[in-house]
């Protein structure tokens, strides 16, 4: 099993975890969109991608690019990488629910496929990119 995961290309590895892990930290967005009030989304939102930040580190490293370097280096990396994908997510979601008028639920899944394209390039070229 192993071996046929690492058969697969990076890009669908990082697909199916990605996957996984934007349905981890969805599911965290939601409930503190919840408890919080769906007006403090953008709270919500900073709350669930400081928390989902440990599983996708671990999942990205280890599921996705096997990396064997440094993990305080490469996790210093990732927070540089979840900062500039943050930004992107929580501009367009302020864009998706202010001017689009589309509920904070759905605008939160938009909004995170929209950045996953920018956080797949920004891990495999500078968090977890291999040594020549």
């Amino acid at each position: 099993m192993k071996q046929y995961w690492f058969n697969l290309s990076d890009k669908i590895r990082f697909l199916i975890v990605g996957g996984f892990n934007a349905g981890v930290s969805y599911l965290i967005y939601s409930a503190f969109c919840i408890i919080l009030g769906e007006h403090a989304y953008q709270i919500a939102l900073a709350l669930a991608w400081i928390i989902s930040s440990v599983v996708s580190f671990t999942t990205q490293k280890f599921f996705v690019f096997r990396a064997k370097g440094n993990w305080m280096k490469e996790y210093l990396k990732c927070c540089t990488t979840w900062v500039f994908s943050y930004m992107i997510n929580a501009g367009l979601l302020e864009i998706i629910v202010k001017v689009l008028h589309i509920n904070v639920f759905i605008a939160q899944i938009i909004a995170t496929l929209s950045a996953a394209v920018f956080t797949y390039i920004l891990f495999k070229k500078f968090a977890f990119r291999a040594k020549a």
